[in-house]
């Protein structure tokens, strides 16, 4: 499975969804190593492309997104992983990053 994500692609998005309420909670991006490193821990890993890094959600935070299960949509170039959330998912302090409304015009 890893091959059909990762075919050319260096980074993937990942969408971060609740389990329970089906919430979009965050969007972030994978490579190999923090997709392997999710599956293995059965918490979200993700690539930061600001610090050029890995990092665990919720290593420093506490704020940790436990996996429930992982799917990629049909062609294999988007992760989504539906976890359960220990504290809010967004470094600001919110449950979720998409929290900034946009109104019609």
């Amino acid at each position: 499975m890893i091959d059909k994500i990762f075919n050319g692609r260096e980074l993937v998005p990942a969408i971060v969804q609740d389990s329970d309420t089906n919430e979009v909670l965050m969007l972030a991006y994978m490579n190999r190593e923090s997709y392997s490193l999710t599956l293995k821990t059965g918490t979200a890993w993700f690539f930061s492309r600001s610090r050029q890094k890995l990092w665990n959600k919720g290593e420093t935070s506490g704020n940790f997104l436990y996996i429930n299960d992982i799917a990629t949509d049909c062609d294999y170039d988007t992760i989504l992983l539906r976890v359960t959330p220990k504290g809010p998912a967004c470094h600001t302090g919110s449950r979720s990053c998409f929290f900034n409304k946009i109104t019609k015009a």
